[in-house]
């Protein structure tokens, strides 16, 4: 075992108020739970199971028509609710109706002697699959290949971000499991990168794999920036990564034989009213983990908006909505849906800014508020030199962005698109004058580059 400090220099902090603090509590019942098939880039959904069917907790409901081997699992038992549609037959989200005991489907339970084809099968068939994400591109890793390494991401640098150490303080045994199942899984090494503040914890005891600290400003914590910084992707080559909530959980499905898609989520933002840990499962209710815990006062209107993820890089969902399956924290922030007059020409001692436009400068450590609010429209895309003042990647950002909204391939490929995936550009577009919205225009970059190949 290895151990690598990484120090990350450039990047931006962004201290919000709402952060969760570290109380563990219990979920309300959800009455249903749901997959959401846009949160899967790049997947048309084709239904196995019929509405009003039984399923048992790890039970296929639908699969990738691209890839038919890639299945998409129940993550409770109960009974298939309904398959909600939009435009086309479009499937938005698969409802499953919680009843009965919430028992597992039986998979195999594999140790170390396990072979790479067992853990490949058992992956597909329990739905924990679409948990590895390939580089580049940020999609469903293909089960026909071979990655040169697995990286695993235990540091969350973004803002709100969640402790990661504090919710899997019990599950070493099931994270060095995961492990030792995804060392069968690559010609490479398996790759553990946790802040550089851990002295304690699972992750202290963590073992089988590379491990490296990092430290710095956001977005140290993305796993994009650890590659680079340890291992760098050459083209024509793959890695895989493994969000660290995710390992312990196929740990524990290598370990029992039993599918369980619970977990332990942050509730946190301006508008939570007890920001707090919660043991959940995935694809559970909002209402179920947010319940009456909403603070309307913390918005200048009295909207709210919920995000699966964290406010920088996450997904927007309706009070309605369900958890999303890759999403370790819930956050739920003011609606920007108003017009400041002359907001401008205001000192702003309460607004955030990476400028000294504003006297919030003299205050470093004030943890601000911020809603949604664009405080202007689009407008001409200038280089001006601050992105790469966020930017640590050895990258070129604004002319990668211009070479995706030119369509020009061979430009995206020299300026490093490979090496990229939204939320590397999320603070980008966080700060941008021009409003320009840099991660959507990325994903149609890609899209573009994966249509090509």
């Amino acid at each position: 075992m290895s151990e690598k400090v990484i120090k990350i220099k450039r990047g931006l902090n962004i201290n919000l108020v709402g952060s969760a603090e570290k109380v563990l509590t219990k979920s309300a019942a959800s009455a249903t739970y749901a997959l959401v098939p846009d949160e899967f880039i790049g997947v048309v959904p084709k239904m196995l199971v019929k509405e009003g069917e039984s399923v048992l907790i790890g039970t296929p409901l639908f699969f990738d028509k691209a890839h038919p081997e890639v299945l998409f699992t129940s993550p409770v038992a109960g009974t298939l609710k309904e398959v909600v549609r939009g435009e086309k037959r479009k499937i938005l989200a698969v409802v499953v109706e919680v009843s009965g005991e919430q028992n597992s489907a039986d998979f195999q339970k594999l140790g170390a002697e396990a072979t790479k084809e067992q853990i490949k099968e058992q992956l597909l068939k329990a739905g924990y699959w679409p948990m590895l994400i390939q580089r580049p591109f940020g999609i469903i890793a293909n089960a026909e290949d071979t990655p040169r390494d697995i990286f695993v991401s235990a540091f969350d640098s973004a803002p709100l971000g969640v402790d990661l150490n504090f919710i899997l303080q019990d599950e070493v045994e099931n994270i060095n499991a995961g492990i030792e199942a995804l060392k069968k899984l690559t010609s490479g090494d398996v790759h553990f990168t946790h802040s550089s503040d851990v002295t304690a914890g699972a992750f202290a005891k963590v073992s089988g794999a590379k491990i490296h600290k990092i430290e710095g400003v956001h977005p140290a914590g993305n796993v994009g920036v650890q590659i680079e910084a340890v291992k760098p992707i050459a083209k024509d080559e793959k890695v895989w990564t493994v969000d660290v909530v995710h390992l312990s959980m196929i740990g524990r499905l290598m370990r029992t034989g039993k599918a369980d898609f619970s977990r332990t989520i942050a509730v946190a933002g301006a508008c939570v009213k007890k920001p707090r840990y919660i043991k959940t499962i995935a694809g559970a209710l909002v209402s179920s983990v947010c319940g009456d815990g909403i603070n309307t006062s913390a918005s200048k209107t009295g909207n709210v908006r919920y995000i699966n993820g964290n406010p920088l890089s996450g997904r927007k969902i309706e009070a309605d909505g369900y958890l999303g399956f890759y999403n370790n924290l819930l956050c739920v922030i003011p609606e920007g849906d108003y017009y400041e007059f002359a907001g401008w020409a205001m000192p702003r001692f309460k607004k955030f800014s990476t400028s000294r436009s504003y006297f919030s400068w003299l205050t470093p450590k004030r943890k601000f508020n911020i809603d949604t609010n664009l405080n202007g429209g689009e407008r001409a895309f200038v280089a001006n030199g601050i992105y790469e003042q966020v930017m640590p990647m050895n990258i070129y950002p604004v002319y990668l962005i211009k070479a995706v909204m030119a369509g020009d391939i061979d430009k995206m490929e020299q300026l490093g698109i490979y090496e990229v995936v939204e939320e590397d550009l999320a603070l980008c577009e966080f700060i941008c004058p021009s409003k320009i919205e840099w991660q959507s225009i990325l994903r149609q970059g890609i899209t573009k580059m994966i249509k090509e190949l």
